[in-house]
């Protein structure tokens, strides 16, 4: 997405959201190796310094093991982003 690249409807809407302006929460639901490459850290940073709210890290959720993502589906945590948007309207 941060490469301007929005190759489903999904990561469009959030792509065209952020452009707009409009506060936007991020949950990534990656693995640890995905999480420990340079490209997925510049691409965070590259959302937060447009004022998206990425929540992950400490306190927040946190990447999982590799071949682990079918056991850890059922607690992604829907409400902290949805919290992160009403917490803070003018930056999610």
């Amino acid at each position: 997405m941060t490469q301007g690249i929005n190759d489903t409807y999904a990561l469009n809407v959030a792509a065209e959201a952020i452009g707009r302006k409009t506060p936007t929460a991020i949950l990534p639901f990656v693995n640890t190796a995905l999480a420990a490459r340079r490209p997925f850290r510049q691409a965070v940073e590259a959302l937060r310094s447009e004022d998206v709210t990425v929540l992950l890290g400490p306190g927040q959720w946190k990447p999982h093991p590799p071949g682990t993502g079918d056991q850890q589906a059922h607690e992604f945590p829907w409400q902290t982003a949805l919290l992160a948007v009403t917490r803070n309207p003018g930056r999610a």
